[in-house]
């Protein structure tokens, strides 16, 4: 039976997968924290909601791309990119970085004089 929906490890990633991952990619991190991470990575243009984010870390969680860590407070659970995450984000890092030099590298046309 093909899977219900497409695995972030296929790719490309949603900004708000790519977000987390790079906020990861410096620190282990618990729920509140990845989202004021999110909030402030994107100028406020991904702010999401609890169910949300939480969603979208189950989804990582389920692709082997970030894993629980013991916290603190048992009551708050915190989180790690794990090797696959890293590679993912490394391969999403360079197709973007790919399709930027892509559009710099058009020139476009310059404005006719009158």
């Amino acid at each position: 039976m093909p899977p219900s929906r497409t695995s972030f490890v296929v790719g490309p990633l949603p900004s708000p997968a790519f977000l987390l991952l790079v906020a990861l990619s410096g620190a282990d991190a618990h729920g509140y924290q990845l989202r004021k991470d999110l909030i402030e990575r994107s100028n406020g243009a991904i702010d999401l909601d609890p169910g949300s984010l939480y969603r979208l870390i189950f989804r990582l969680h389920e692709d082997g791309l970030i894993e629980d860590i013991p916290g603190e407070d048992a009551r708050r659970r915190s989180y790690r990119i794990t090797t696959q995450g890293r590679r993912v984000l490394k391969s999403e890092t360079d197709r973007m970085a790919g399709l930027v030099a892509q559009a710099r590298s058009v020139r476009s046309p310059r404005p006719k004089r009158a």
